[in-house]
């Protein structure tokens, strides 16, 4: 009966956070476009194209909702975290150009402001002259190692990450023999799942070990992104796992740990497989070599996918409130009944894919490795 009690208490506390956000989206909206047009300074125009402020109100007012801009903004990174309404966090903006190593804050580059020569264009640092003017041949030569939202949410699922193996690991420390409690009895399993289900049988009894601290890493990192990526307040909703990059680095240093770990017989099979006629070589080989790559690249582009569509999906839901409300108020809130509903069954559909993609990426990466691994089994036997 408490689980019940608790489940329904955990229900309607992710539908009042629901419900916050839907009702901070006006004033989201309202600072989208306060971004997209900002006020020149001047105090007698306002930027919506060089028009007076009375006619720029008009053309606020008349604006049509563009749910596709919404919802590419809240997928993509940015250098700064909003939290509702105008209030934004301000990180840190790294840059290293012809001027050198330059630190500041992205407050400095607010509401399209210029500062230092610099300026924000959708999203991206760009370099000004005198004038203001973008000046292109400049901005090529900035890099940009700024402290990013998709950054920042990293460095919060590391530092979990830290604080729940550290802990874990001192408690097993200090209760060495006796069974795990707490948070240890909810780690354990886990451990064990990856360790017997995914590693050993994948990988073999002998040779798991080695790829043990790899596989359980990528998994919880994943996971736990995936999770913070459905929290539609601060610390969560950064998309980190459908950003194309960091599918990207993952699989990568899967490719690199895969082939560096390829034995003789793995090596043998790419490029010369025993018992096939040497005329069928000539087609077969480019292809497995081909494969070396392609496996890599499924696991980059089934992660960054799914991830990506179920954000979409729950900001297209919230989009149709807007959408059937730019017109009537009383339709827009008839919409939301049911966008809510769906955006609950859908959010906790995504739970659970958030979930199995970081077993499926875990899994294949740890089913590679075994491959790369795998002894000849006619030199056993003979």
């Amino acid at each position: 009966m408490t689980n019940k009690i608790k489940g329904f208490r955990a229900f309607w506390i992710f539908l009042m956070m629901i419900a916050a956000v839907i009702a901070a989206m006006p004033e989201r909206l309202a600072a989208q476009e306060a971004n997209d047009h900002p006020a020149t300074g001047e105090g007698t125009e306002a930027a919506h194209d060089g028009l007076p402020h009375e006619d720029a109100e008009k053309h606020s007012e008349n604006k049509k909702f563009d749910a596709g801009e919404l919802i590419m903004e809240h997928i993509g990174d940015a250098h700064d975290w909003h939290l509702w309404g105008h209030t934004h966090l301000p990180l840190p903006i790294i840059l290293y150009s012809d001027k050198g190593v330059e630190v500041f804050s992205s407050s400095k580059l607010a509401h399209g402001e210029v500062y230092n020569g610099y300026k924000l264009d959708h999203k991206k640092i760009k370099a000004v002259d005198a004038q203001g003017n973008i000046d292109e041949a400049a901005s090529e030569r900035i890099t940009d190692l700024s402290i990013t939202k998709n950054v920042a949410s990293m460095l919060f699922s590391i530092t979990i990450m830290l604080v729940v193996f550290i802990s874990v690991a001192n408690a097993y420390t200090r209760n060495r023999g006796k069974a795990p409690s707490g948070l240890q009895s909810l780690i354990e399993p886990i451990i064990l799942f990856i360790r017997d289900d995914i590693a050993k049988s994948s990988i073999g009894p002998k040779k798991y070990e080695r790829y043990m601290p790899y596989l359980l890493t990528i998994f919880f990192f994943i996971w736990i992104n995936n999770l913070l990526g459905l929290i539609p307040i601060f610390p969560g909703g950064a998309n980190v796992t459908g950003n194309i990059a960091v599918p990207l680095t993952l699989a990568s240093i899967t490719f690199i740990i895969t082939v560096l770990s390829g034995n003789a017989h793995y090596w043998k099979h790419i490029f010369a497989m025993p018992g096939v006629p040497k005329w069928v070589l000539i087609i077969l080989t480019p292809i497995e070599i081909l494969g070396i790559f392609i496996k890599p690249f499924v696991l980059m582009v089934r992660l960054f996918a799914n991830i990506t569509a179920g954000h979409i999906v729950l900001l297209v839901f919230f989009c149709l409130i807007f959408i059937f409300g730019q017109d009537s108020p009383t339709t827009g809130y008839i919409t939301a009944i049911p966008a809510i509903l769906f955006t609950v069954f859908i959010n906790c559909l995504e739970l659970l894919v958030g979930l199995l993609q970081a077993y499926v990426f875990t899994f294949l990466s740890a089913i590679y490795f075994g491959m790369a691994t795998a002894d000849d089994p006619h030199a056993e036997h003979h």
